[in-house]
């Protein structure tokens, strides 16, 4: 089955603001079908990664951190940003060591997700590390202001139940990851 191609053709682009954290562009389109929207959205952000980390003995390496933009602390996965010429694998190593201080073990993708594909550039890569250990101290960038907790699989999946998890990008690769057990 031949697909109808549905792209829609970029007329003009506007940068409304460029810096480190937000870049949001306004794009004039044209639709397939010849309407056109002069004034459409988007936002530019480089990829993410966020690691499901799990020990040897079975525990969710978890942080807990204040995220201003809903004023709430939350748990969340080891996340960050993809450096530039960083693969996503090279960033997902980096970033959990930085943030918590665990290393080694097996790495796996487990899955690629969108923020939002209407409004965002950006993918977040998800990895499942098994086997992983303490290999150093912290080391946080000077905004960062995070605390690490092992969890039991029963601890996260309550964190899931009771909606103490925001960040959907963080829920989604957990749910699939538990799920397989099921």
């Amino acid at each position: 089955m031949k697909k109808k191609d549905i792209t829609w053709k970029v007329l003009r682009t506007e940068y409304l603001i460029k810096r480190p954290w937000l870049t949001a562009r306004r794009d004039d389109v044209e639709l397939p079908d010849g309407r056109t929207i002069p004034e459409y959205y988007v936002l530019e952000y480089p990829d993410w990664v966020n690691i499901i980390a799990i020990t040897k003995d079975g525990h969710f390496v978890m942080e807990r951190q204040y995220r201003h933009a809903l004023g709430c602390t939350c748990f969340e996965l080891p996340c960050g940003v993809i450096e530039e010429g960083e693969t996503p694998i090279e960033a997902a190593k980096r970033e959990l060591e930085e943030e918590t201080g665990y290393g080694g073990g097996e790495w796996t993708k487990l899955m690629e997700l969108s923020a939002n594909p209407s409004t965002m550039n950006n993918l977040a890569h998800c990895f499942l590390a098994t086997g992983v250990e303490k290999v150093s101290e912290q080391h946080l960038d000077p905004t960062e202001d995070l605390s690490v907790h092992l969890l039991t699989r029963e601890e996260v999946l309550n964190l899931l139940r009771n909606n103490e998890m925001m960040q959907s990008l963080m829920v989604a690769p957990l749910l699939k990851y538990l799920s397989r057990e099921i």
